[in-house]
């Protein structure tokens, strides 16, 4: 078991993590993430040297419910512990260590930026997502209803929309962080709303204000929510990854630059995140259209617990 978006043991988002799943049905795994009852539980399953050189390590997700095709805090853990455990699976041809996975969504690389040798844990890894796609405008009225928060709280400038990288996450600009303190999803109904619209949860976000006493050039710093059916989540990657090809694509947040964002104070489960993305405007289009590519999750994962399963 690990805890990832964390230096600090029993701080961040936990993950559990299955090294070696050949053999196990889907249908078990899905039992085997019911019974760790975490938010997600990764399965682990090693291929032939060539295939995993070409496409990466075989790694599938399970909530407590379902299986996903993406996420964020297991893509990180799982490439950390098997940089680790199997220094086969770093590619060291390039700049830094990396670790592919395959996953459902597709390979997606985990680079660390840490030396093994010198400093194996906590490892600090940053994940490449998927290129963004933006989807559906949500009302505010609605989502105002379905959160607990006032249209007033909203950004004035900046409206609720859904966006993927490989999971659809709706993405809520505030005007302040003071009011994520008011956030309570209506479970059911915003399951419902955001299922019919092909996302999966609303992932609210503002930006702490600025320390005068901060260097010029520090970190910005954003703080997030994101409650779903069950609880809160301590970090939500796959969400961060949306969040900032929004932010970056709305120009709220400059082309290239890294934003710290806070997610879990509120549960007692703080956890860190470095996001970056780029912005690539086109010129020759007068609506001045921009795209928003490399984006980047960051963070550190340490382990916390190890065991056996017996299976039946």
């Amino acid at each position: 078991m690990l805890d990832v978006f964390t230096t600090e043991k029993l701080q961040g988002n936990p993950l559990a993590v299955v090294l070696d799943s050949h053999g196990i049905a889907t249908g078990m795994m899905q039992a085997i993430a019911r019974e760790m009852n975490l938010s997600e539980t990764t399965f682990i399953q090693r291929r032939d040297p060539t295939t995993e050189k070409r496409n990466g390590v075989r790694v599938r997700i399970f909530t407590t419910e379902e299986e996903l095709p993406f996420a964020g805090h297991p893509t990180l853990g799982t490439a950390s512990l098997l940089r680790a455990i199997a220094p086969e699976c770093i590619d060291n041809e390039m700049e830094n260590e990396t670790v592919r996975l395959a996953l459902n969504v597709g390979t997606i690389p985990v680079r660390f930026t840490n030396s093994k040798q010198q400093e194996p844990w906590p490892a600090r890894g940053e994940m490449t997502q998927r290129d963004p796609e933006f989807g559906e405008v949500l009302d505010p009225d609605v989502v105002a209803s379905l959160t607990g928060l006032s249209v007033s709280d909203f950004d004035p400038h900046h409206p609720v929309q859904i966006v993927s990288t490989g999971t659809a996450f709706a993405i809520v600009p505030l005007r302040s962080a003071a009011s994520l303190a008011k956030l309570k999803v209506r479970q059911d109904e915003a399951t419902a709303y955001l299922r019919a619209r092909g996302a999966r949860c609303f992932y609210v976000l503002a930006p702490e204000p600025v320390n005068p006493s901060d260097e010029a050039d520090a970190m910005p710093l954003w703080r997030a929510r994101m409650q779903f059916n069950g609880g809160e989540d301590p970090a939500t990657g796959s969400a961060a990854g949306c969040a900032i090809s929004y932010l970056v694509g709305k120009g709220i947040v400059d082309s290239r630059q890294t934003i710290h964002v806070r997610q879990g104070v509120e549960i007692s489960r703080p956890s860190d995140l470095y996001l970056s993305a780029k912005r690539n405007l086109d010129t020759s289009n007068e609506t001045k259209n921009s795209s928003v590519t490399d984006v980047r999750v960051g963070g550190s994962t340490i382990p916390v617990a190890s065991g056996h399963l017996f299976l039946p």
